[in-house]
């Protein structure tokens, strides 16, 4: 059954609802790269439930309902656990708590590797359960075929490079990629590879800067960064870690809040006030009128 419904603003917690605007589209998104140059870098943040879309949509470009949501909101040590039904479950979140912004759900591990017909079974079923814009799946030149697959089938994919999370096995752990010659020149042939394929643009994740740098000028798609360079053609972050939601935090992280803090600090207040019975007050409670 499709999860795309609005949000009942009269008994939903999320209120109040924005008013609706035009939502972008991927060939937007793809036009804002103009002979090889983005005027404007692309805003993209991670949103997984409907209010964190709410609040980030009016600022960001796209909305990323990632596979972090693994580590970020069920507490798993990677993401290679996250399910298909998790993805799509939030994913249809975050497209009823958004109007503006594109919306691209990750394709979890195991969804899309084995074949294209995998991956077009996984991917319909995102787009048609969530009301998503299009889906995003790690994997360079071995992708490729993928790619074009679902392109050519209607479904809009954003490609994801360099370091691949979903492949931390392989690659031994989260350190930057593209220090060697040899895997400087296989991300850059990634790049050109998922850009032929008809990825409409990509991600490219924790890489040297010249490389980024490198990749930035080398595709007409655009090319979001995330821990890459600031020349990229726009930029994504987990929202929680921008936030300041967590102490430990990547390098490539800048935080723009302390949101672990004043979470905390609310709790501490409302757990004072409840065991000295200072809360509820009559502002809380029911009482009959007179």
């Amino acid at each position: 059954m499709s999860t795309t419904f609005t949000i009942d603003t009269a008994t939903s917690r999320a209120t109040p609802t924005p008013a609706p605007m035009k939502r972008l589209t991927v060939p937007a998104i793809q036009r804002r790269k103009v002979d090889g140059r983005t005027a404007e870098p692309l805003v993209m943040l991670t949103a997984y439930t409907a209010r964190q879309a709410q609040l980030l949509d009016p600022h960001c470009d796209m909305l990323l309902v990632g596979d972090s949501l693994g580590q970020v909101i069920y507490g798993l040590p990677s993401t290679l656990p996250v399910t298909l039904d998790m993805m799509i479950a939030h994913g249809a979140a975050v497209v009823r708590g958004s109007y503006h912004s594109v919306v691209i759900v990750d394709m979890p591990f195991g969804s899309y590797e084995a074949s294209p017909q995998q991956a077009f079974a996984s991917a319909s079923r995102i787009l048609a359960e969530t009301g998503a814009a299009g889906v995003k799946l790690e994997g360079g030149e071995a992708m490729a075929d993928t790619i074009t697959f679902l392109s050519q089938r209607g479904i809009p994919v954003m490609a994801h490079i360099g370091l691949t999370p979903q492949a931390v096995n392989a690659l031994g752990g989260y350190g930057a990629r593209g220090k060697s010659e040899a895997e400087h020149a296989k991300i850059v042939g990634d790049a050109r590879a998922v850009a032929s394929a008809g990825a409409f643009a990509m991600v490219v994740e924790g890489v040297m800067e010249e490389l980024a740098d490198i990749i930035t000028d080398a595709v007409a798609v655009p090319v979001i960064g995330i821990g890459a360079s600031a020349r990229c053609d726009g930029q994504v972050l987990v929202a929680e870690d921008m936030l300041g939601m967590f102490e430990r935090t990547p390098r490539f992280v800048k935080r723009y809040g302390a949101m672990a803090e004043t979470i905390s600090d609310a709790a501490a207040r409302y757990a004072a006030d409840v065991r000295s019975r200072a809360f509820p007050t009559a502002d809380q409670v029911y009482r009959p009128k007179k």
